[in-house]
């Protein structure tokens, strides 16, 4: 029975060991150029954030070259510094995901995406492994939980990242670089919180996206949430201000 148990308790360790995400990381890599990535932006994004997806699929093998970049050189924690890391995470994540829209075109949501046959523990399409990065398997769930907001305790990540999506803030027209990061967070910040089709403030009221419900811990760290939203709004919103949540549009940001 001893012996039972223990090759039970075995069993099922290796097994939740193997459910778990291990964050894909590389040894003596260089940051590899986001050059190929700003020019698909530049060609392809709009300054509102409107995606050309037929003119990303046009330069499909331009972009799949700087996927393999990516897949090829994850960063190396104890070399690389922590902007550079953070730049590359959020390419990547962009980049990965015009990847799965481009893959699949035509589509209407990115939520209608996600492997053929439904496998346990996969809910979605962010669970879903479609790339590689240093030699493993990896999910966008993984970028955005695991090490986004795991590894770098910045809540303007939320305003980095896009999911393709209409209500999602808008994706970036230029890659993100370690010498600008700062400035970058600072502008798709102001940008989103103050994009009135996105957030609707008012001093005593405010009608706010979802993200700030789903994320409000992220946002809550140092402060209240208004406290947060005062750092970048133009209009002064009232400590006592009344706070409401947009519906989210997961319509194709086309």
């Amino acid at each position: 029975m001893k012996n039972f148990k223990l090759n039970l308790f075995l069993s099922l360790s290796i097994i939740l060991l193997s459910c778990q995400s291990s964050v894909p990381g590389m040894a003596a890599t260089t940051p590899p150029s986001h050059k190929t990535w700003n020019e698909l932006l530049q060609a392809n994004v709009n300054e509102d954030g409107t995606v050309n997806y037929k003119g990303f699929i046009k330069e499909k093998a331009k972009l799949e070259t700087y996927l393999k970049s990516l897949s090829e050189n994850a960063p190396d924690r104890k070399t690389w510094s922590k902007d550079e890391q953070l730049a590359y995470w959020i390419n990547a994540y962009n980049a990965f995901t015009v990847k799965l829209i481009v893959d699949n075109y035509p589509v209407e949501s990115i939520k209608d995406l996600g492997p053929a046959l439904k496998i346990p523990l996969i809910k979605d399409v962010w669970h879903y492994k479609f790339f590689e990065i240093g030699g493993q398997e990896s999910s966008l769930d993984e970028i955005e939980h695991s090490i986004l907001r795991k590894e770098f305790n910045e809540p303007r990540i939320h305003f980095a990242i896009n999911c393709a999506s209409v209500s999602c803030p808008p994706l970036l027209n230029e890659a993100f670089e370690a010498k600008t990061i700062d400035a970058q967070l600072d502008k798709v910040a102001k940008g989103f919180i103050n994009d009135s089709s996105r957030n609707k403030i008012t001093p005593d009221a405010i009608q706010i996206s979802s993200i700030f419900s789903w994320f409000k811990g992220d946002f809550t760290k140092n402060g209240s949430l208004i406290d947060f939203l005062n750092k970048y709004s133009t209009v002064k919103i009232k400590s006592s201000a009344k706070v409401s949540h947009l519906d989210y549009d997961w319509n194709l940001n086309e």
